[in-house]
Parts: structure tokens; sequence; C-alpha cells
């Protein structure tokens, strides 16, 4: 069993650390063929097929195909790499940012040109909520 890390019980984070690196060795190599023009060709041309190139978990596979940018950094991605992904297909950092949020990409950028997410809520597990007591 792993180490338990200070930021496991931040609900939300999902820290790229040495198990999420090791977890998601192989989804980060796809992505990083990316760099690649042809690879990106034989990619768009029939991703089932490609993606049978790399070692994937049926879940990261899935998130692939789905374009589960949340599930991609739950499952070991890094949001670097996987935003290779993104821009293949057309994608801003922010269209990313507001799909993880459940909001467009124009509502999350004005979203953070407002000042961020809102402050409210538990930062981590068991941390009561401002004003409220525990």
């Amino acid at each position: 069993m792993a180490a338990v890390r200070d930021y496991d019980d931040i609900p939300g984070t999902y820290v790229f650390d040495g198990r999420r690196a090791q977890q998601g060795y192989h989804l980060n190599m796809f992505c990083m063929s990316l760099n690649a023009a042809a690879n990106r060709e034989r990619f768009q041309a029939d991703e089932p097929a490609y993606l049978d190139g790399y070692d994937l978990t049926p879940q990261q596979r899935q998130a692939v195909l789905d374009r589960d940018w949340l599930g991609l950094l739950q499952l070991g991605g890094n949001i670097y790499y996987t935003f290779k992904l993104a821009a293949l297909d057309g994608l801003s950092m922010q269209d990313i940012g507001g799909a993880m949020s459940g909001i467009s990409g124009g509502e999350f950028t004005q979203m953070m040109i407002d000042g961020g997410r809102p402050v409210d809520g538990n930062r981590r597990v068991g941390e009561s909520r401002p004003g409220q007591t525990s």
C-alpha cells in the first residue's frame, strides 16, 4: 500500500507525484508521441488502433477516447502532456479548465479574471468550512 501524502486529503487535487508518474507512464508516453506530426496524423486516422501501441489500462484508454480531461489526470496523466491531446483537438487550457469544472471555456476564463474559484468549502477532508464549528 502506498504511503499517505499530506495532500491526499485535499478534494479535487491530483498532484503529479512519483506515484502518479508511475501510474500514468504509458498514458503520458502516448501523449508525448503527439509531438510528432506523423503520429498525430496516425492517431487522427484511427484512434483505437493507434492506442493499441501503448500499454494503457482500459480506463486510461477510454479516458483518451472520451476526452475525459479530469479522468486523465486522475489516471496519472500530467496536465502538460495531456494538453498535447487537447491542442490536437483545437482546445485551449481554458477550455480544459472549464470542462473539468463543468462550465464553458469562456466562463472559466471569466472566473479566473474575476479572481478564481470561491474559497468557500473544505480545503482538506475533515476541515470545517468558514463559519462552521467542528
